[in-house]
């Protein structure tokens, strides 16, 4: 699958679903973005069955302020509608696809609970 972008519009909808949906907060003036871009790519077109979306922080700084993004390229992890996992840098395709595995494994019953037990 192609990546999906997303804007202010579309990301509640596309993150909210069952599923893993992967995040790729960047920009156009990011040289670490552009080289990250082509291996988002790769890793998305042999995971048909996760949605392998961007973000464009410069088009979309709602976006980028609400998750508190401070540098790009950021990668987020949502499962079933919840943030698993954040982390800036960009990650080599082995990695990415490590991160994909863990989420996959991931007992979403547990992180609820979990999440129910932090209180903000």
């Amino acid at each position: 699958m192609a990546t999906v972008e997303l804007t202010t519009a579309n990301f509640d909808e596309v993150t909210g679903k069952d599923g893993i949906v992967l995040v790729d907060f960047w920009a156009d003036w990011c040289g670490p973005c552009k080289r990250f871009a082509p291996v988002y790519e790769r890793v998305s077109a042999k995971h048909p069955d996760a949605v392998f979306g961007k973000v464009d922080t410069e088009a979309q700084p709602e976006l980028a302020a609400k998750f508190d993004i401070r540098s790009i390229p950021t990668i987020m992890a949502i499962r079933d509608g919840v943030i698993v996992f954040s982390q800036p840098g960009a990650l080599p395709e082995s990695a990415v696809e490590s991160l994909i595995e863990q989420v996959q494994a991931l007992d979403m019953a547990e992180v609820r609970a979990q999440l129910a037990g932090h209180t903000h």
